[in-house]
C-alpha cells in the first residue's frame, strides 16, 4: 500500500475508449500513478510488470469477462483491491464473485473517489478484516438491488450473512470502522 493514497496505483480496465479515458481523468485528478487497459488480456499483462493498489473493472468485455479477470487476479494472487464497475444489474451471483466493491454504472465522481478511498484503507488489512470488508460490500449491493422477500429465500444471500456474522464474532468487535460500507 501506498504511503498516502494519492500516491495509490490505480489501474482502469474497460473495453471502452471513451469509459477508460473519462475514469482516467477523473481518477488523475486525486491519484498520480493511474494506468488504462481496454480489455482482460491487457490487465492481467500489466499486473504481470506492475501492482496497482486498486483495480476499477468492468464487468462484461469482449476478450475476457471481468468476472474471468477478477478470478484470474485471486487465482494467482496479486495483493490488489477490485471494483467491479458495470452497467449489470447485481444479483446473488456476485456472492462468490472475487471482487471487493461493486459499483453500477453510470458511476459519479465522489461514488469513485469514495470507493477507491474505502478500497486502500481496506487493503491495509489482511485476512478476515479484508474479507470482512468484502462481504459486507456484497451484502449492501444486495440489499440495494433485492426486496426483503427475494433476501430471505435466497440460500446464497442467507450464507453470506451467516458468514459476516462469523467474521464479526472472530474480530471480537474489531470492525466498527466499517459498519458504514454504504454510506459513500
Amino acid at each position: 500500500m501506498p504511503d498516502t493514497n494519492s500516491e495509490a496505483t490505480i489501474l482502469v480496465v474497460d473495453d471502452e475508449q471513451k469509459v477508460v479515458e473519462s475514469y482516467s481523468l477523473r481518477l488523475g485528478m486525486r491519484y498520480d500513478d493511474v494506468h488504462t487497459a481496454t480489455g482482460g488480456r491487457e490487465a492481467l499483462a500489466f499486473l504481470e510488470v506492475s501492482d496497482p493498489d486498486v483495480i476499477f473493472l468492468d464487468r462484461r468485455m469482449p476478450d475476457m469477462s471481468g468476472d474471468e479477470v477478477a478470478e484470474m487476479i485471486r487465482e494467482e494472487g496479486y495483493d490488489t483491491q477490485v471494483i467491479m464497475a458495470t452497467a449489470v444489474d447485481p444479483d446473488f451471483d456476485i456472492v462468490e464473485m472475487p471482487f471487493d466493491d461493486y459499483l453500477q454504472k453510470p458511476i459519479g465522481k465522489e461514488e469513485m473517489f469514495g470507493a477507491v478511498e474505502q478500497q486502500l484503507n481496506a487493503g491495509a488489512y489482511e485476512g478476515k478484516r479484508a474479507e470482512y470488508f468484502s462481504v459486507r460490500s456484497k451484502i449492501a449491493v444486495i440489499e440495494e438491488e433485492k426486496s426483503s422477500y427475494q433476501l430471505e429465500d435466497n440460500t446464497k444471500y442467507q450464507e453470506l450473512l451467516g458468514r459476516a456474522r462469523e467474521l464479526e464474532a472472530a474480530l471480537d468487535g474489531t470492525v466498527a470502522e466499517f459498519d458504514d460500507i454504504s454510506d459513500r
